[in-house]
């Protein structure tokens, strides 16, 4: 019997690829303006966000990677990605909400730090109810996980010197 992600190996090395090199990238940004990004009390936060963000794609490669999985495990642990990467920066948001100035910045926030998480989620839940084309709402996560940890970081790097 073929491999649950059989045909799907070179999606989860890439996105692994990517996934490594953003954050790097946002290790960059965030060194770079270190000082600046200390002056304001919510950026701390948001930085540690969009790395939570960025690596959800290189958790979700490294369980798609693990040979022999069946759905339920498979599910299981996209789930536990997913958990985890829906978790951190809710908490963090939660922490900043009274700091975060004005309220359409916090939504903003909440939509890059949150929504990316959610089609994780759902590819978790609907490998373990049996359904293998559950591992098509990877591809959307990876895609709004990219987008929103390059929009944040375009923040941390750019936007935060003017």
């Amino acid at each position: 019997m073929p491999s649950v992600t059989a045909g799907w190996e070179n999606f989860f090395v890439a996105q692994a690829g990517a996934s490594a090199a953003l954050s790097g990238l946002l290790f960059v940004a965030v060194s770079i303006n270190l000082t600046r990004i200390l002056q304001y009390p919510h950026l701390p936060g948001r930085a540690a966000e969009t790395l939570v963000v960025l690596l959800s794609p290189l958790g979700v490669a490294t369980i798609g990677l693990v040979p022999g999985l069946d759905l339920r495990s498979l599910g299981i642990g996209l789930l536990l990605v997913w958990f985890v990467a829906w978790v951190v920066p809710t908490r963090l948001q939660l922490m900043d909400r009274k700091r975060e100035d004005p309220e359409r910045r916090f939504v903003f926030r909440i939509l890059t730090g949150q929504l990316p998480t959610l089609p994780i989620g759902l590819a978790g839940l609907s490998l373990l109810l049996g359904f293998r084309g559950g591992l098509y709402f990877l591809v959307a996560g990876v895609f709004l996980a990219f987008s929103a940890g390059v929009v944040n970081a375009w923040v941390l790097l750019i936007e935060i010197l003017r």
